[in-house]
């Protein structure tokens, strides 16, 4: 043994070729966290006065490769400044030169996942083979950083500038076959003789046979690009990439700028470039706020994983009420493996959910992300039914019928009374009490709700709502069926609209005050997508459906009246009473119209400000900075709100479900990482200037004690 370590070994292997053999003790993946970096450098160092190596293989000892770096420890490193961070990176960075400086031919075999500073350590090597089912990648603008690792150095020296923009500024994993066509690995292979072929590889190059010295000199020399070339490939990428990002992301213009920086340096000048350009990322609140939500989302899995020590197997499912909505459960469902069945009262509900399923499925064989046997066999999970008779042997069963109490109790006590004691029932209500719809119910300790949002197939939330009387079980085996599901689940606690409806409906209340003070509601969707959000209110208010956001507000007024009931007419309730339901028929705040693919395209039509206006105040420009604190502050005292009652248990799922559910801007990390970046101080004092136009702007004790304590909610 050449060397061993607590995350790397050395040994020769034969005729004087090594292999480095990444194994983090401890953990069930390989990561670039503080001891693999020593021991990295312990181990070259090692290696670098040993006269009996004549080649190296780098090679892993788990499923995957390196899946990146330590992101845990992101937290302490990025507290420094931005001088000691580019210090730290430069640090490491000398590590990885000393890996690709040693004085012979070095192979990576990538038998899994190599990803960000994992594919790094590939690129440091001279030449890389890869398994066929590996991938590799450089996500870190996802997180709103750029790789640090020298990523932006090799990575355009080897697959050509134009590839490695879209590479990094992209974050994309790529599957071997795009890998090997691109140029990032030199053979792909089976992974049952992925190191012997990466020996061979080694053997051939020590023979002569392929030149590991020219590869080495192209990684480490200036970008082969004649200067005009350089200045068009960049200055044309950091135009297109800042039109796609809108100003609110950072990291991928910073990274072309550190690329471009150094397109005509050596590799020591241009990995200078890289850490400066990483250390001002890191101290950016765009990258705090993302890295905050790849935490959190770290939370809700282990949360989730500690839930199937008790959950109860789901082998059978079945949804009550076809459409669109049972039609899109039944396809997630059948699509991730469980059965399904599928039940209306009328054929038609059946055809329209079987529809639904149909057409999602096709949708991906069309698009070569399923083959048409596998459609076919998705399909057959699927079945439909006009009656109780074969749901002896269901687990579990989401009500998906009209969002109606009364007809949602009659269905729920059906259904118990069809099936065995032990199946749970979830209903997939948007706002109406857990707890009221479980008097419907024998066996409450059986019953929750399981939030499911539309379309089901694309939004990524859901919410499993805990009624009184919800066993734990209960909860953790719906917890389980969501994350085979492939959805995020959230757990929260029973109250009018739950979490994600009980704070949207604020944010609704924020722009009815607006537009009722002279605001265009087309300037507040201007400011509010600006600000980030996917869509404004009123764009978003006529997506959801003016029907179902007048029925879902009347819900939130009753529950909580002495915040959401309004004392005066909205444009909603005008909207409502004249049948402008948004997008179900066309016309709502905006009038929409089938584009060339057939999709809705809202245009604004002059005579939509006759109809509202008796309800609109005296037309008034309002700042953006106004705007956006009257919509965004009641929508954060409500999470702040619900956080404190215990609705929901972490500020962290709270933010995740808001980015999930409604959108709220990824890069600005949830309504409570907002809070914390503008100061709970600020944001009292500034909510503190509208606490007289509605007591959706005043703020809760707690949070007036936690601003002058100097506290955070991610402190």
């Amino acid at each position: 043994m050449i060397y061993q370590g607590k995350a790397i070994t050395v040994k020769l292997l034969e005729d004087g070729i090594a292999e480095l053999n990444f194994d983090l003790q401890g953990e069930s993946v390989n990561k670039f966290n503080r001891l693999t970096l020593e021991d990295l450098n312990a181990a070259v160092q090692s290696l670098q006065g040993n006269s009996d190596v004549k080649g190296l293989v780098v090679t892993s000892a788990k499923d995957c490769f390196i899946v990146g770096a330590d992101i845990t420890e992101f937290g302490a490193m990025f507290e420094n400044d931005e001088e000691t961070i580019a210090a730290g990176i430069a640090e490491s960075n000398a590590i990885f030169n000393a890996v690709e400086d040693l004085p012979y031919p070095t192979v990576t075999a990538i038998n899994g996942i190599a990803l960000g500073g994992g594919f790094e350590m590939c690129l440091a090597t001279d030449f890389r083979i890869m398994s066929e089912k590996a991938k590799v990648g450089l996500p870190e603008v996802k997180l709103g950083l750029m790789p640090g690792f020298g990523g932006t150095v090799r990575l355009p020296r080897v697959i050509g500038a134009d590839n490695a923009i879209e590479w990094i500024c992209m974050g994309a994993e790529h599957k071997a076959p795009k890998a090997l066509k691109f140029g990032a690995v030199n053979a792909v292979v089976a992974g049952d003789v992925l190191q012997a072929e990466a020996i061979n590889m080694v053997k051939a190059a020590i023979a002569g046979d392929l030149n590991w010295k020219a590869a080495r000199t192209e990684k480490t020399s200036k970008l082969n690009l004649e200067m005009m070339e350089v200045m068009m490939t960049f200055e044309t990428a950091k135009g297109f990439v800042a039109g796609q990002t809108k100003g609110q992301y950072p990291a991928p213009i910073e990274a072309i700028k550190a690329m471009h920086k150094s397109a005509g340096l050596g590799r020591d000048k241009a990995l200078l470039n890289e850490a400066k350009g990483f250390a001002k990322l890191a101290k950016t609140t765009v990258s705090e706020a993302l890295v905050g939500l790849f935490n959190n989302d770290q939370l809700l899995k282990k949360k989730a994983k500690e839930f199937e020590v008790i959950a109860k197997p789901v082998n059978q499912a079945a949804v009550l009420g076809a459409g669109i909505m049972g039609g899109g459960i039944a396809y997630i469902s059948a699509l991730k493996g469980t059965p399904i069945l599928m039940k209306d009262i009328a054929e038609a509900g059946i055809e329209l959910g079987l529809n639904e399923a149909n057409k999602l499925l096709s949708r991906r064989v069309e698009k070569k992300r399923m083959k048409p046997l596998a459609m076919g066999e998705a399909l057959n999970r699927i079945r439909p039914t006009l009656s109780y008779a074969e749901f002896g042997n269901v687990d579990i069963v989401v009500e998906a019928v009209v969002e109606n109490p009364k007809v949602k109790a009659m269905v729920l006590a059906e259904v118990e009374d069809n099936v065995k004691e032990t199946a749970i029932i979830a209903s997939n209500t948007s706002t109406i009490s857990i707890d009221l719809l479980a008097k419907s119910v024998k066996r409450p300790e059986n019953f929750l709700g399981m939030h499911f949002f539309n379309p089901v197939h694309m939004m990524p939330l859901v919410e499993i709502i805990r009624g009184e009387k919800t066993s734990e079980e209960a909860v953790a085996t719906t917890v389980a069926y969501a994350k085979k599901m492939g959805k995020t689940p959230v757990v929260v606690n029973d109250c009018p609209g739950f979490l994600v409806n009980r704070v949207l409906f604020p944010y609704f209340g924020g722009f009815a005050g607006l537009l009722k003070d002279g605001a265009d509601f087309r300037q507040v969707d201007k400011v509010m997508e600006k600000f980030g959000f996917p869509m404004g209110p009123a764009y978003l208010l006529d997506v959801v459906g003016i029907d179902t956001g007048h029925h879902a507000n009347a819900v939130m007024a009753e529950g909580f009246p002495e915040r959401m009931s309004a004392d005066f007419k909205s444009a909603m309730d005008v909207l409502y009473e004249n049948e402008f339901y948004g997008q179900k028929n066309n016309k709502g705040f905006y009038t929409y119209v089938e584009d060339k693919k057939g999709k809705p395209k809202k245009v604004f039509d002059e005579s939509i400000l006759e109809l509202l206006a008796p309800v609109l105040g005296e037309a008034k420009e309002f700042d953006a900075d106004e705007i956006i604190a009257r919509c965004m502050i009641p929508m954060c005292n409500e999470v702040v709100r619900c956080l404190e009652e215990g609705i929901v248990d972490t500020a962290a799922e709270a933010d995740m479900a808001l980015v999930f559910g409604v959108g709220f801007p990824p890069f600005r990390g949830g309504a409570l990482r907002y809070i914390d970046t503008v100061g709970l101080a600020n944001f009292v004092e500034l909510a503190d200037k509208f606490k007289d136009i509605s007591p959706l702007y005043q703020v809760t004790d707690k949070m007036r004690e936690m601003a002058a304590n100097g506290e955070s909610y991610f402190g």
